[in-house]
């Protein structure tokens, strides 16, 4: 309530119906899936998925199975969508579940039917790739602070503090 006063002094009158009306569950969710590395883990999710269903289906007369059969082809699936759920709910741990999915990912090309016949490989490695190389957005104010820091320190120490003039000094001239 406070902050629809304050910007109503500083922008004039409001309408009632701004004031009154809340972000829309659309515009919440871009904001929470913009806070978090959300592709990647998608990706990754997707790309075990694909892997699991690509274990009990073949095509035409292709079934490969390497490794041991039922184990290995339950288990990296399982473990991939378990990574790219774990991305997208703790982002702060990003870059070791997406080296951990890029590993389960090129390893599953042993393990489980060519890594469900490269597509689940191929997805889940992308999704590791992305969530290693995002990087949450600095906040704006953090942003113009760290940019005149910046040019303080640019400009050496000379500018960062005020100098007197020596017809100024107080002490110039006398011997203490």
């Amino acid at each position: 309530m406070l902050l629809i006063v304050a910007r109503a002094h500083a922008n004039g009158p409001i309408a009632t119906d701004e004031a009154t009306t809340a972000p829309s569950a659309r515009a919440r969710f871009r904001a929470w899936r913009r806070s978090r590395p959300f592709v990647g883990g998608l990706l990754t999710a997707i790309g075990g998925v694909e892997m699991f269903f690509s274990g009990q289906l073949d095509i035409g007369k292709i079934h490969v199975q390497l490794g041991i059969e039922g184990l290995q082809a339950t288990i990296i699936p399982i473990l991939l969508v378990l990574l790219g759920i774990l991305v997208i709910a703790m982002p702060a741990h990003r870059i070791f579940y997406g080296v951990i999915a890029l590993a389960v990912a090129v390893y599953s090309l042993v393990g489980v039917n060519l890594g469900g016949f490269f597509i689940g490989m191929l997805l889940s490695s992308i999704g590791g790739i992305l969530t290693v190389a995002w990087m949450p957005k600095k906040a704006e104010t953090d942003a113009a602070g760290a940019e005149a820091d910046d040019d303080a320190h640019a400009a050496g120490p000379a500018a960062a503090t005020p100098t007197a003039s020596p017809a100024a000094s107080p002490t110039e001239g006398t011997i203490a």
